[in-house]
């Protein structure tokens, strides 16, 4: 159905709801690499000729001239000297970033050996951090153990820090138990701070989809007693679905256990909502139940709630043929007659419109048929009525149209 304006985080991250990209895994499009015209000048004559455009740090001819030459000559071994310096810049990082891809060991080696002193710096440079994350992904295992021992001592400031967080979510990817390990652990006492960070929460995120359950069990105990306030946190609410998805069912069992009590407020909420949805699509029959189950009785409000008018919908495709047809039933039963039709006042809601549509996708032969008799009968009984007030109304139409095979008269 067409955007209802509901800001929906379903489609933020990586296929999962509520789960976005995490922060900065693009590669570094900055821009092309130069070439070196009439190639590397000799370490005596080369001097600071311009002014770094981000820093105001002096830049060496060396790069100048590498940034102005259209033609690429210029290898790895040519920069033995300069490579820091080429990591920080804009073309220089896109330049050692596509060598390292194929470059030999000898040429990762000359790089690795100048880079490394000053690794922690690059983690959170500009451009500098996509050198290293290359280093994760195409060093040598040594050259990444090495690299590795670098996050010692430093993994909180780069969690928090929008270009260390990157580094620390590739390193992750890639480096062994122990040292991942190493990683989490420094990070004990502050999982709540991280969680709540706009930089650190894909850190954690990255942990619970990486590390072994046993070795985040402190990150999930954490959670207890916070399973609510963080579902409705817009970075919280990625990090309890990430536990969801990967923890084992010991770990769950609480979370899905504190998410059942606060149903009926997440529901309604901007962030829980999508927490709610992620159960009733992944998780458990009996969990997914019991979210049902508080649904009786207030479809026909929940489906006029701009967030919980999604969980509807995620209920009526994702429940079992007997809660479908329940669900479908409560608003199809015949109405008081000193009320409106509940469907006709769901049609014509900005955001029920879609839970019709819905019940008219999902819904069996028998109930559809009653679902459309009843439209048809209602509003052909309803007063005229400006235009404006079937603006909703219309899209119904078209999809009973769409079930019927056409319009009737």
């Amino acid at each position: 159905p067409p955007q209802r304006g509901r800001n929906d985080r379903n489609q933020f991250q990586g296929g999962r709801p509520g789960a976005p990209p995490a922060r900065g895994r693009e590669s570094n499009r900055g821009g092309g690499g130069g070439g070196g015209g009439g190639g590397a000048q000799g370490p005596n004559s080369r001097y600071y000729a311009a002014q770094d455009e981000q820093y105001g740090a002096p830049r060496s001819a060396l790069l100048e001239e590498f940034r102005n030459t259209k033609v690429q000559k210029y290898e790895l071994s040519d920069l033995v000297g300069y490579l820091v310096e080429f990591s920080s810049d804009q073309h220089g990082s896109r330049f050692i970033q596509q060598k390292l891809e194929t470059a030999s060991d000898a040429d990762k080696q000359l790089v690795f050996d100048e880079i490394l002193p000053h690794a922690v710096r690059l983690m959170t440079d500009v451009f500098g951090n996509y050198v290293i994350q290359k280093f994760f992904e195409f060093g040598t295992p040594l050259q990444k153990r090495e690299l590795a021992k670098q996050l010692k001592g430093n993994v909180l400031d780069l969690a928090l820090q929008m270009y260390g967080c990157r580094v620390i979510q590739k390193a992750l990817e890639v480096i062994d138990l122990e040292q991942q390990t190493a990683v989490v652990r420094e990070l004990e006492g502050q999982i709540m701070r991280c969680v709540k960070d706009q930089n650190g929460n894909h850190v954690i995120q990255k942990c619970i989809e990486k590390i072994s359950s046993e070795a985040i069990q402190f990150v999930v105990d954490s959670f207890k007693g916070q399973v609510m306030a963080l579902s409705m946190h817009p970075y919280g609410c990625r990090v309890i679905q990430r536990i969801l998805e990967y923890c084992v069912d010991s770990q769950t069992a609480v979370i899905l256990d504190e998410l059942n009590r606060a149903t009926p407020l997440l529901v309604n909420d901007q962030y829980g909502n999508y927490v709610i949805q992620h159960v009733v699509e992944h998780g458990r029959p009996r969990d997914r139940s019991n979210i049902i189950s508080n649904m009786y009785g207030k479809i026909v409000e929940m489906s006029q709630h701009k967030y919980a008018s999604n969980v509807v919908e995620k209920c009526l495709q994702f429940g079992t043929p007997k809660e479908r047809r329940d669900l479908i039933n409560e608003v199809i039963q015949a109405p008081d007659p000193q009320q409106p039709c509940p469907l006709l006042v769901m049609m014509k809601d900005q955001f029920g419109n879609y839970v019709v549509q819905k019940i008219l996708d999902i819904a069996d032969d028998d109930q559809r048929e009653i679902v459309i008799s009843r439209i048809r009968s209602e509003a052909g009984q309803q007063p005229m009525m400006p235009p404006k007030k079937f603006t909703y109304g219309k899209h119904v139409c078209n999809r009973i149209e769409r079930h019927a095979g056409g319009p009737r008269n």
